[in-house]
């Protein structure tokens, strides 16, 4: 899968465009500014949002090459943050994060509640999650996301998943996405906002 990523972000467009996940911007408006983690960030367009909006950013993926746009793309927007290339599993932090954003994320469910859970602890008592990824619906859509079920989202699971948050939304929603190349068209999400127990 990192060749298929690597390949993917290659391409010369920004494969999921520039703009940040509108539910991501819409309900990270509503909170201060502080310290963001976004794992499986790829070319970099919600580090770059947040960024402009004053937030300190944290962002990884396992993606030299999405690395590299998204280093390339904060150029451009005049702003930094910190970017490192790490499986979601390896990921490690010396300091704890207000939120945590995830935009379709998904791993192998193999390994999907151990990557959410293994993540989870490096958000603040208090900290918020963000969250959208493709529903188990979305099979029959050709808007982009796995073509495996398992890998694809129900509310269910991702409570499973996220063991621990008290959840102030949780919904699945049918949604027109217009991001870059490979998010086009009608879509099926779920979509979430939760905040960590003290």
């Amino acid at each position: 899968m990192k060749d298929f990523w690597n390949n993917r972000y290659q391409e010369e467009e920004y494969t999921y465009g520039t703009r940040p996940n509108e539910y991501f911007k819409e309900k990270l408006r509503d909170l201060n500014q502080g310290s963001l983690l976004l794992p499986a960030e790829g070319q970099g367009r919600n580090a770059v949002y947040a960024a402009l909006q004053y937030w300190e950013v944290t962002a990884f993926d396992y993606s030299e090459v999405g690395r590299k746009k998204a280093l390339e793309l904060a150029a451009k927007n005049g702003v930094e943050f910190n970017y490192q290339v790490c499986d979601a599993l390896d990921f490690e932090s010396e300091t704890l994060f207000d939120v945590i954003g995830f935009s379709f994320t998904h791993f192998p469910v193999s390994i999907q509640k151990q990557v959410f859970q293994n993540l989870l602890k490096f958000l603040k008592p208090g900290g918020h999650v963000i969250f959208e990824g493709f529903s188990k619906e979305q099979l029959n859509f050709s808007s982009g996301g796995p073509k495996d079920k398992d890998m694809l989202f129900s509310p269910d699971e991702v409570k499973d998943y996220f063991d621990g948050l008290e959840f102030l939304e949780l919904r699945k929603d049918f949604i027109i996405l217009d991001e870059g190349e490979y998010h086009q068209g009608e879509a099926s999400v779920i979509r979430f906002f939760a905040k960590k127990a003290f």
